[in-house]
């Protein structure tokens, strides 16, 4: 049987076994009036320096002041995102004190009280939680509630069993947000919130999955899956022959090692006004990396699963404003491929010709997101003339050299752009940190034989964001985010964000869209 045949029989046997089972199941969160529960596992905020209000100062006192002697027993401050967990303390299996700080309670704020909650909820056999908030800040059950939803994501899709079924569950049972609100909150979550929270979970486990669950063609379907019975959404997918019709020589070319093609796919929502310009979000699709003939290095290879972030991102959004039925046109394009060495891989050199009619000259085989990136960013302008483009993308080394882990990059030619979405990245938590984009770096991509190189000159990332920009219209509102270093967390975490795939980009965008779209 030829070697091809054998590799697809064993993918889509890979593929039935991977679709068989949920990555992980959460606790489902219910909402109810504020009240102090008898005993159980409780979760309370402690705001800084003000240990005689709120839930804290309720729950002390019908604790004859066991919070309060445990608090200066262990100098507990309530700082923001600090925990003092006490378990079997005055009656109650467990308690968990989490610091919000002494700052303006934002939803941003309640949200990180949410996802610490959601983190240790996660890791509870407790059937039951109840969360207690008595301010009188708007929907902050449903922020908190979100946060939870977030910050207890798991995936467990791949660990083996072992527990007794019959035992109690890490993970498993209910959370319930006890605000002034009462069960009247869970209106506003399941319409604004939840939507949002699925989204990022479906992102991350797209992430998540191994490069042997999930190519481009799987990626499609699971986007499919993730969509289905959505109100105005559509999508559209062009295989190698269409791609080839169309000249799309640059995605082309990173797929062409790999015996899994490429794929470039288009998902609209129509939420807005019939003939509304959409809003354009591109995402860089490599389900895996491996260099291609420019390989990497062996250490960290396995992590190159995380390549596709962006594609996932700007799938996860449409998902996100489709699900809350929000009032905007929106298209996403995921530019999908497997970047792999082979007999019929792009070497460096290799001289290719984009769907735009631009020639690129191939310096390193390893600059393979920029490639998958240009068919895409000029297919959405060129089909759907997008009112602004958004690009996404893992893309380069070197943007974690500069940002490390805290902020993404961002490139735009248009201010107003630019500090709409550094607002929406302070108010959603998906941060940025606005880089460069000189007219300079432009010189280091000349080539003597093709209109550009794919490579070469610096700074790296200021590079690759001219390149991509060669590619978006003049006049056009555009941006460009590098998350390189904010795609994967891989230990500690952040409060909405566990260990692991972060689907940095879907609220950051969900939160952009609220604010200057809506």
């Amino acid at each position: 049987m030829p070697t091809s045949r054998i590799a697809s029989l064993f993918s889509a046997a890979v593929l039935m076994a991977c679709v068989a089972l949920p990555a992980a199941a959460q606790r489902t969160i219910s909402f109810d009036a504020y009240a102090l529960p008898d005993s159980g596992t409780v979760a309370v905020p402690v705001r800084e320096g003000e240990l005689d209000g709120g839930a804290f100062a309720d729950l002390d006192a019908a604790t004859s002041g066991a919070l309060s002697r445990a608090v200066a027993a262990a100098r507990f401050k309530g700082r923001a995102e600090s925990k003092l967990d006490l378990p079997g303390i005055a009656g109650f299996d467990r308690v968990l004190l989490v610091g919000v700080g002494k700052d303006e309670l934002t939803p941003r704020v309640l949200e990180d009280f949410g996802g610490l909650v959601g983190q240790m909820a996660a890791g509870s056999t407790a059937p039951r939680i109840d969360v207690l908030w008595r301010g009188p800040e708007a929907n902050a059950a449903s922020h908190i509630a979100f946060g939870a939803a977030l910050g207890g994501y798991r995936f467990d899709k791949y660990r083996s069993g072992g527990d007794d079924e019959e035992s109690p569950r890490a993970g498993h049972g209910e959370l319930v947000i006890r605000t002034p609100a009462g069960a009247a909150a869970a209106a506003d979550y399941e319409a604004q919130w939840k939507p949002v929270a699925e989204a990022v979970a479906f992102s991350r486990d797209l992430v998540t999955e191994p490069g042997n669950a999930v190519w481009p063609e799987v990626f499609v379907e699971r986007a499919r899956e993730a969509v289905a019975g959505l109100p105005n959404v559509s999508i559209e997918v062009l295989d190698v022959a269409e791609m080839e019709r169309l000249g799309m020589g640059a995605i082309l070319s990173v797929g062409q090692g790999s015996q899994r093609p490429p794929r470039m796919m288009v998902m609209r929502y129509d939420g807005g006004a019939a003939g509304e310009k959409p809003l354009a979000f591109v995402g860089k699709g490599i389900t895996f990396d491996t260099g291609g003939i420019s390989i990497k290095g062996s250490t960290g290879m396995w992590r190159m699963k995380y390549d596709m972030t962006g594609a996932a991102v700007v799938t996860g959004t449409i998902k996100a404003l489709a699900g809350r039925r929000a009032p905007v046109n929106a298209v996403a394009v995921a530019a999908l491929a497997e970047n792999m060495p082979s007999g019929t891989a792009t070497r460096p050199g290799d001289v290719v010709r984009s769907a735009s009619g631009k020639t690129i000259e191939i310096m390193s085989t390893d600059a393979e997101g920029r490639m998958v990136m240009v068919d895409g960013l000029w297919y959405v302008q060129d089909r759907h003339d997008p009112a602004v483009v958004v690009d996404i993308a893992t893309l380069t080394g070197a943007v974690v050299g500069a940002l490390g882990g805290d902020y993404a990059g961002l490139f735009s030619r248009d201010d107003a752009l630019a500090d709409q979405l550094l607002a929406a990245g302070e108010q959603s938590g998906d941060l940025l940190w606005r880089l460069p984009l000189h007219h300079t770096y432009g010189q280091g991509l000349s080539s003597p034989i093709a209109d550009i190189r794919n490579g070469g000159g610096r700074p790296g990332a200021g590079t690759a964001a001219h390149f991509l920009g060669e590619w978006v219209d003049e006049g056009r509102p555009w941006a460009h985010l590098d998350i390189a270093g904010m795609a994967w967390i891989e230990t500690g975490g952040r409060p909405t964000s566990p260990a692991g795939a972060t689907a940095f980009g879907v609220r950051l965008f969900d939160r952009w869209v609220r604010d200057n779209h809506e």
